[in-house]
């Protein structure tokens, strides 16, 4: 197993290799993508509320436990936390336009949920060209070893074979940034559906009137 280890290792890196300078690009964009995935997940993880405060918060505000929910508010870290928190101080403070303060409070929370998916968003895009561009310099490449062996057709095979690489490289890096940007939007429209729920439950009961 250690021997085909290393055998794995020697041809990943000799394959890396006859990728060409681009490939170092492409490796670059990988680890930029990786990192995101696993900053993004401890951010969501770390700033998710869950449906148990969720589901209390909704029936305080029934009750119109105004003061109970604002605890029930700084106990949590979570995003929603930080947007219902704000809607129950302002009801607690008699503030005329609550919807602003909301909406005002949402889209910096919104804003911080998105970081960084722009970034995955230009891999996305960039990692095929990289890989195209690669191809091609290592086709100008094999042409040129063509013409200076001129009656020898395998240099041009195996140069043309070698150039593929940063293709295939290329879009393995846009697979990956692209499965990483859909599971990190796929949380991303959940979380901002339970903000807009909480937007609604706080407008809804302030339209009753707060009863302290």
């Amino acid at each position: 197993a250690r021997k085909m280890k290393e055998c794995f290792k020697m041809e990943f890196i000799r394959l890396f290799q006859a990728g060409g300078p681009v490939m170092y690009l492409l490796l670059l964009c990988s680890i930029i993508s990786v990192t995101i995935a696993v900053e993004r997940f401890i951010y969501y993880k770390k700033n998710s509320s869950g449906k148990t405060f969720l589901n209390e918060l909704e029936l305080m505000l029934n009750e119109k436990e105004f003061v109970a929910a604002q605890k029930l508010c700084q106990a949590d870290a979570g995003i929603l936390a930080t947007v219902a928190q704000s809607g129950i101080f302002a009801i607690i403070n008699n503030v005329k336009d609550i919807n602003s303060v909301i909406e005002g409070t949402g889209a910096i929370v919104v804003a911080k949920l998105k970081e960084n998916l722009t970034h995955l968003d230009t891999i996305v895009t960039l990692a095929p060209l990289l890989g195209l561009l690669g191809t091609v310099i290592g086709m100008i490449g094999s042409f040129s070893i063509l013409h200076i062996k001129n009656g020898q057709p395998l240099a041009i095979t195996a140069g043309v074979g070698e150039a593929l690489i940063a293709t295939a490289f290329g879009l393995c890096v846009a697979v990956l940034a692209m499965g990483i940007y859909s599971y990190c939007n796929h949380i991303l429209d959940k979380m901002i559906t339970d903000i807009e729920k909480v937007a609604v439950l706080i407008i809804a009961n302030n339209q009753n009137g707060a009863e302290l």
